[in-house]
């Protein structure tokens, strides 16, 4: 799975976090708690199992969105595409092992109009949104 790097919004982060891949992994693919975690989801439904095809749909910042699974590697990688109004998205989550930390690397790409009405306001909406995200794992994961 790639993100759509002709897409008016793309971008990359990493981060380290000081606990092992099965905590990190746990936290973050336990979507229905995202909520608890991340404070710009105010709900979340999962209507299946952590698979490939299976729908989720959520509410970030007022935004409804309807994501669907697209890969689950457990403890690997996980992957997803969504659409909300104007805009689909692609997203995508690796995990990797470093001795007792996890090094965890996250890509975004953002088409349609919403999206680039977004590149024009705030240019660097989806990097801050990014970097957001795996500050909040980060300090999940660290707690547990």
């Amino acid at each position: 799975m790639i993100i759509d790097r002709h897409a008016p919004l793309t971008a990359r982060k990493e981060i380290v976090v000081a606990a092992p891949v099965d905590v990190v992994w746990n936290i973050h693919t336990d979507i229905e708690r995202w909520p608890e975690w991340q404070p710009d989801i105010s709900s979340i439904s999962l209507e299946g199992t952590l698979a490939p095809g299976t729908l989720f749909r959520w509410k970030a910042q007022g935004l409804k969105i309807t994501s669907t699974l697209q890969e689950v590697e457990p403890q690997r990688g996980i992957g997803w595409t969504g659409v909300a109004l104007g805009m689909k998205a692609i997203h995508i989550w690796k995990f990797e092992s470093q001795d007792n930390s996890t090094r965890v690397v996250t890509e975004e790409s953002l088409s349609g109009w919403l999206a680039r009405l977004l590149k024009l306001f705030d240019p660097a909406f989806l990097d801050k949104s990014l970097e957001a995200s795996l500050r909040l794992l980060k300090a999940k994961a660290e707690q547990a």
